[in-house]
């Protein structure tokens, strides 16, 4: 037969989940060439599958698995140093892991092609201060406690504030009060900083700029941090506490916390901006939220809750249940929910990864009116190693939830997330 254009190799290609375009680019030195153009440029197409990402003891301390959807099988990926199984994983979005090393360091990993970004150190973090020996070498962390709301920790340094909207809902100052709360500091090993600090991490393209924004909710109270592609700190987005999920759209950061209320900041300019999307949720009490922007246009709620009533945390043959999960519209010019009873034709990816709405039309082999879950428990991000974790497909109209695969192929530490992956190159400047 003769050998095929490149052009045409390439529009071929573009169509394939990225398994299939790894597999097809050893074949031979023309398709390696209409592989490698596509991947360096980012010309794919196709709206791939997640996978779950998890590690296995037996197959080593560097080795990340991956669960294709699509395939019913796995793949087996060596990451760089430091070992993953030593690392938390504290988020996935676009292709990239976000990890924290026994130093409590930030790291971007791509399984796919290996790529590994160092972000900027922990140390830059509002509320993280470095104490160091004669050397000048790090030997623990100072957690401070302070929020811009609510002065926690050092009051002659802050004053506790209040956000000032017009007419737009967006804040344009902030009005100090007297409120003063005293709490002390805790210092902890470098190791252990991860435990009470990080919780969850996104990461955001910039298209239009060839860059990249990482989205960090931390302690204390699950307050907000950002960095951009190249800069040498994270900085802080007061005043708001308690966010649960993050999502990017438009130029616009949005978050959202435990009790409903969503957060849009403008990051374009040399003045961040803060809009108020919607207030606070009455009578609401999920063990998880997310935020999902759908492909048709809506930006959902969604709800998750858990039974832990009898939760042993030790017990390895315990895992906390997954019993209901509520999908609400957000109604954003009337500044309410309304519920979503039926997903139709599309499926959520739930857990601690970026929150995904995909349509099962461009996705066949998935499951309609479902949503696939992984466990995103506090306790259960940061130890309780033993556990067993909350992991399946959850189907939206009856409220049951069932096995992803049988028997268990995981390790329960680090805990397993989705993963949609990419072959995209992140510029570091």
């Amino acid at each position: 037969m003769p050998e095929l254009p490149q052009d045409i190799l390439m529009d071929i290609f573009s169509t394939l989940e990225i398994p299939d375009l790894v597999r097809v680019g050893s074949v031979c030195s023309a398709w390696r060439s209409a592989y490698n153009t596509l991947r360096d440029n980012g010309q794919y197409k196709r709206s791939q599958t997640p996978c779950l990402l998890y590690t296995s003891e037996s197959a080593g301390e560097n080795v990340a698995c991956l669960y294709s959807l699509v395939e019913k099988r796995t793949y087996k990926l060596t990451l760089p140093e430091p070992p993953i199984r030593s690392r938390f994983l504290i988020g996935s979005s676009h292709g990239w892991l976000v990890t924290v090393d026994d130093r409590s360091e930030m790291h971007l990993v791509n399984p796919i092609t290996g790529e590994q970004i160092t972000l900027p150190s922990v140390i830059t973090i509002e509320h993280v201060n470095p104490i160091v020996d004669k050397s000048g070498v790090v030997q623990k962390y100072e957690l401070s406690y302070h929020t811009a709301r609510q002065m926690l920790y050092r009051p002659s340094d802050r004053e506790h504030v209040k956000p000032i909207f017009d007419k737009f809902e967006v804040v344009r100052k902030y009005e100090p009060t007297e409120r003063k709360v005293y709490y002390e500091p805790s210092a902890f090993a470098v190791d252990d900083l991860r435990e009470h600090l990080h919780y969850k991490a996104f990461v955001f393209p910039e298209t239009s700029k060839g860059s990249y924004i990482v989205a960090l909710i931390h302690d204390p109270l699950k307050q907000l941090s950002f960095a951009r592609a190249g800069d040498g700190k994270w900085t802080w987005l007061p005043p708001y506490t308690d966010y649960e999920d993050c999502s990017y759209k438009n130029g616009l950061l949005y978050a959202i916390t435990i009790m409903g209320e969503i957060h849009a900041f403008d990051l374009s300019g040399s003045v961040i901006m803060i809009k108020m999307i919607l207030g606070m949720t009455e009578n609401v009490m999920p063990d998880s939220i997310y935020m999902v922007h759908a492909p048709w246009g809506d930006l959902l709620n969604v709800w998750r809750i858990v039974d832990d009533e009898d939760a042993n945390f030790d017990s390895i043959d315990h895992v906390l249940s997954t019993n209901e999960i509520k999908i609400n519209k957000v109604d954003t010019t009337a500044k309410r929910l309304e519920e979503f009873k039926c997903m139709h034709d599309h499926v959520l990816f739930l857990g601690h990864n970026q929150s995904l709405c995909l349509s099962t039309k461009d996705h066949p082999h998935l499951r309609a009116n479902h949503a696939y879950f992984t466990d995103d428990y506090d306790l259960y991000i940061h130890g309780y190693k033993n556990s067993r974790r909350d992991l399946g497909v959850f189907n939206l109209k009856n409220n049951i939830s069932e096995e992803l695969v049988s028997p268990q192929p995981w390790s329960n530490w680090p805990t397993p997330m989705w993963i949609t992956l990419s072959l995209a190159k992140m510029t570091t400047e």
